[in-house]
């Protein structure tokens, strides 16, 4: 299985930085694609960014600009480096990873989810 562990979340007030790190861990053959999602009390969960194997990244139009999202290959891991905080990014942010495993070989991909990371902007 595969085993995601995130860091870096924390309080911050607006106009603040954080940034998130998510390790990948376990029996992974490839990870194909990781992302960032964030579920605000009340409101379902979201993708706020995501990078693919060859690099290319995606972002929700609320944090493009204020957002980057990178991987460091060799360790398995995404960041998200968020900038311009603003109260409205406060949430629960959990990373994502699109892996096959040792066992399925390249022909499965499954989803894999962290415990999250709280994120809190104040006014």
């Amino acid at each position: 299985q595969v085993q995601l562990v995130e860091s870096g979340g924390g309080l911050v007030q607006a106009g603040g930085s954080l940034k998130l790190s998510c390790a990948a861990s376990g029996s992974i053959f490839n990870i194909n694609a990781m992302g960032w999602y964030r579920q605000a009390p009340g409101k379902q969960r979201e993708l706020v960014a995501a990078i693919i194997s060859g690099g290319n990244t995606n972002y929700a139009d609320s944090v493009k600009g204020r957002f980057t999202i990178s991987r460091d290959v060799a360790k398995n891991t995404v960041y998200l480096k968020m900038n311009s905080l603003k109260p409205e990014d406060t949430a629960v942010y959990y990373c994502n990873a699109a892996t096959s495993t040792v066992a399925t070989g390249p022909w499965l991909t499954s989803h894999y989810w962290g415990q999250g990371t709280r994120v809190t902007v104040s006014s």
